[in-house]
């Protein structure tokens, strides 16, 4: 256990305070935050409620001065379908009304061209369109026309308007609107379809933990989070990554305020593939290649960083891609704390109570950094191995013992043969 090594009885323990984060005064900070056109203490105090990413997943930027709006328009159906729901619907109205307003008032202007409007009820003429006439006078024929325009271009069948063989230009026209119709009807109905089938409410089944933790697990420092999915229905080829959003200022003194660093949680290893069944706690090795190698408790309440988590997957019953998101600010992050256990076993079965999925409960963890406790273990280490003689060392001893004793046993020899020889 790492309470029985005495590398970890000499590391200073305190009990775990939740502080409010506070932003460290940086060099350069302040003139680019006069850039910004506030002052840093207002910027600051800003900065110190905003996130980046909310908890809910959504980030939390707005993108202003765009002037090459016309982008959008090249790629028109990724705009549709980013639209809200009640501009998406409009547009959907919109594109079927427009297109039987237009039709319908091309098909009047071929009646009144050739004078269909003016032999109404003359069974001697052959108009375009049969029986192309108004309800009311003051329409000339357009209420119909308009009737015909929908009925030609919904293909639910005509009734007693039809066109007739003796108008050429009606018969290109119904082409036109027969071809058109079917492309508006296959692009309306593509956005909306794949607007229904987005995963984005899948994704809000996918939750993550209030707080992170950080505590030891097998005598190493690590960054803890739990994810979850409260769905029976599972996410395919699951996978987890996480963000450092945190300010840097560059040697040649460029201060990028939302720098991103990677957080390592088992991408080497392929501890990032997840298996989504139940929840699961993401941990993530403090050592020397972590942002938090040199952090310690003191150090982690004064500093300033986001951690954003990032869950994706595909959805079972429709094979898309679902992205969950969410956040870790400074006082989000639990020093010495661990997760509640959320599993138990029934009468065969496992049973995940998700009351307990965001508790967690205090521990003993060093107070100092990773790179503090790793030179205090290595110190303890170092005393140990000079302090315990090894076998190789009691071999040499007893080696040199044996041979004191044979050069002892070999002088008597010769003394004893030298005063027999002078004898």
């Amino acid at each position: 256990m790492a309470k029985d090594n005495p590398a970890f009885s000499a590391i200073p323990k305190t009990p775990v305070s939740e502080g409010k984060a506070s932003l460290s005064s940086q060099p350069g900070k302040s003139a680019a935050l006069r850039r910004l056109g506030e002052g840093p203490e207002k910027v600051e105090k800003k900065r110190g409620r905003q996130r980046y990413v909310e908890k809910d997943g959504k980030c939390n930027v707005q993108h202003g001065n765009v002037r090459e709006t016309y982008r959008y328009l090249t790629d028109i159906f990724t705009t549709l379908v980013d639209l809200k729901w009640r501009f998406s619907l409009l547009v959907f109205i919109l594109a079927y009304a427009v297109t039987w307003l237009f039709f319908g008032l091309i098909w009047w202007f071929i009646a009144y061209c050739r004078g269909d409007l003016d032999h109404l009820g003359d069974d001697a003429w052959t108009p375009c369109v049969n029986n192309l006439n108004g309800f009311v006078s003051a329409f000339l024929g357009f209420v119909s026309a308009f009737l015909f325009s929908i009925e030609t271009e919904t293909t639910i069948g005509y009734g007693h308007r039809v066109i007739t063989d003796k108008c050429p230009e009606g018969i290109v026209l119904l082409l036109l609107q027969a071809i058109l119709g079917s492309m508006v009807n296959a692009f309306m109905v593509g956005c909306m379809f794949v607007k229904i089938s987005q995963p984005n409410k899948r994704a809000e089944t996918l939750v993550f933990s209030s707080h992170a933790v950080i505590s030891l697990r097998d005598d190493h420092l690590c960054l803890m989070f739990r994810v979850g999915d409260l769905r029976n229905s599972h996410i395919v080829e699951a996978s987890i990554r996480a963000k450092l959003i945190k300010s840097k200022q560059t040697q040649e003194g460029e201060f990028i305020p939302l720098n991103q660093t990677d957080i390592s949680v088992g991408f080497e290893t392929g501890d990032d593939r997840l298996f989504l069944v139940s929840p699961l706690i993401i941990s993530h090795e403090i050592n020397q290649q972590s942002p938090f190698w040199e952090v310690s408790k003191e150090q982690l309440q004064k500093d300033e960083f986001e951690i954003v988590v990032i869950l994706e997957g595909m959805v079972e019953a429709t094979g898309m891609t679902c992205q969950a998101r969410s956040s870790y600010l400074v006082d989000e992050v639990l020093w010495g704390h661990r997760f509640m256990s959320v599993l138990s076993l029934e009468d065969g079965f496992y049973e995940v109570d998700y009351n307990s999925f965001h508790q967690t409960f205090e521990v003993p963890t060093p107070s100092c950094s990773a790179r503090e406790l790793a030179e205090a273990a290595a110190r303890m280490d170092a005393h140990l191995y000079w302090s315990i003689p090894s076998q190789l060392d009691e071999k040499v001893e007893e080696g040199t013992e044996k041979g004191d004793k044979v050069d002892k046993e070999r002088n008597g020899n010769l003394t004893s043969t030298e005063s027999e020889s002078k004898v």
